[in-house]
């Protein structure tokens, strides 16, 4: 199983905290290093690609990847470029987890239709490939039509790995048509990934290809070994969800407890948790969440991110 994490701290998203963090991870043994994307709320993160572009210069090792990059809002030629720069850049590290959006509000501020976001995002990465593989991209029509190719290439080929991020039904339906891995919500239950995950699987077989074997999971994970700041840490998540119903996702109308959606207890506990994560959805990497706790013990949380490699290597 590969191991990779998001920041743990967002208060300061400035390049020399985040590339703190990613080169604290890299040292630690964490393979990859996730930024999300989102617009227009507190703490936003609204250019993912800019920010692990000074990542990249403070690591060596580390992959650099994101969550969900939204390919509706962007012009996809430009997007091939951002992309293939950023794996110029860091040297081939770039895993790109991509994605449609949801947000009402985002669509409406970018003029998307959010009918035709689906089309969009796939028309979007058809032409992205395309032009990542080096093949000629028509623009223009008739008479005005105009033959390009992309410059630089991404120096993964025919392009970086693509994850594709996925909530629904028919996002989870298009991810496994086109036969990509599918990433999920971090605060998606255990029984509710079982599920997607074999609805994944369904789609891809259908369309003719064959089981995706990259299954990635997100989770909130924690190791406590004072059993007194477990409780605590797990309370206080709880409370988190009950106070913000998207903080943690339902299935079939049950929230369920902590223990449905975040890994959370002693160092044997988190074992065996992982370890049920990979029986169960035969999960091959494990990307580590921050916990939305800001008040935390900075030694409390070095410790945990410290042990949780040890763990899963073990």
């Amino acid at each position: 199983m590969k191991l990779g994490i998001t920041p743990w701290d967002f208060r300061d998203r400035s390049a020399r905290s985040l590339s703190a963090q990613a080169q604290r991870a890299e040292a630690l043994g964490y393979e990859s290093f996730w930024l999300p994307e989102n617009h227009f709320n507190t703490g936003a993160i609204p250019d993912p690609l800019m920010l692990l572009a000074a990542v990249a210069a403070a690591t060596s090792r580390i992959r650099l990847a994101t969550t969900s990059y939204l390919l509706p809002l962007r012009h996809p030629l430009q997007a091939a470029e951002q992309v293939a720069v950023l794996d110029q850049l860091c040297g081939g590290r770039v895993t790109l987890g991509i994605g449609r959006g949801y947000a009402p509000t985002m669509l409406k501020a970018f003029s998307v239709d959010p009918k035709k976001k689906r089309h969009l995002f796939e028309t979007a990465l058809e032409t992205m490939c395309q032009a990542w593989r080096g093949e000629p991209v028509i623009v223009g029509e008739g008479a005005d039509a105009e033959s390009i190719r992309l410059d630089p290439l991404p120096v993964q080929q025919p392009h970086p790995p693509l994850w594709v991020a996925a909530f629904g039904p028919k996002a989870l339906a298009q991810a496994g048509r086109l036969g990509y891995p599918y990433l999920a919500s971090p605060v998606e239950t255990l029984l509710t990934l079982t599920d997607n995950y074999a609805r994944h699987t369904e789609a891809a077989e259908d369309a003719g290809g064959s089981r995706v074997e990259t299954v990635p999971v997100m989770r909130t994970v924690f190791v406590a070994e004072n059993r007194r700041l477990g409780e605590s840490v797990r309370e206080r998540v709880q409370s988190l969800a009950r106070q913000t119903p998207t903080v943690a996702r339902q299935h079939n109308g049950d929230q369920g407890s902590v223990d449905d959606w975040c890994i959370i207890g002693d160092a044997a506990y988190v074992r065996d948790r992982i370890a049920e994560y990979r029986e169960r959805l035969r999960v091959t990497h494990l990307i580590v969440t921050r916990l939305r706790i800001n008040d935390l013990e900075p030694a409390a949380v070095q410790q945990s991110l410290e042990q949780v490699p040890e763990l899963v290597g073990g």
